[in-house]
């Protein structure tokens, strides 16, 4: 009987988070996948804690799908110029850093990839109540924050990786 109310409960949950992504704009879509990624890092730090290797294995393989394939996919690089191109080259630095702290069961790498994640969210959140998905000088300080963070990627570990083909 408990088995059924719970999943009575999943299926309310389910169509309320279907409901919400049909009915979220393309900003409100971003940041939804912000939040997917930021739980996935912070549950795989928790099963890193308690030596849960599968569940790490699980969850970081999501944070990495949700960055590769919902937010980096969705860049236009051609529309979105310099800043679609870092936020590209951020994206690829989280996921080659979250398969490094796989491997390495590295729960600081991934609490720093978690951070940036947040700090992106924010800066999403800020233009999606701002609703400023085209006007240019709402947009400057998502700008700023997304070159910093672009710039202050570690040259040297990213080319190491990738020669190492991580």
């Amino acid at each position: 009987m408990f088995g059924m109310k719970q999943s009575g409960i999943n299926a309310y949950a389910n169509v309320g988070l279907e409901t919400g992504v049909v009915d979220a704009s393309p900003l409100k879509l971003t940041v939804m996948l912000y939040e997917g990624a930021i739980t996935a890092c912070i549950q795989a730090q928790q099963a890193m804690g308690q030596g849960n290797i599968q569940k790490k294995g699980e969850c970081l393989t999501k944070a990495v799908s949700i960055i590769d394939n919902g937010l980096r996919s969705s860049l236009d690089k051609r529309a979105g110029g310099q800043i679609a191109s870092n936020l590209d080259e951020l994206y690829l630095y989280m996921t080659r850093t979250l398969m490094q702290a796989s491997l390495r069961l590295d729960v600081k790498k991934v609490n720093e990839i978690q951070q940036l994640l947040m700090e992106l969210k924010s800066a999403w959140e800020s233009l999606e109540k701002s609703g400023a998905q085209k006007t240019v000088q709402a947009s400057a300080p998502f700008n700023a924050l997304v070159s910093q963070k672009a710039q202050s990627i570690p040259a040297v570990n990213t080319n190491r990786l990738a020669v190492a083909g991580v």
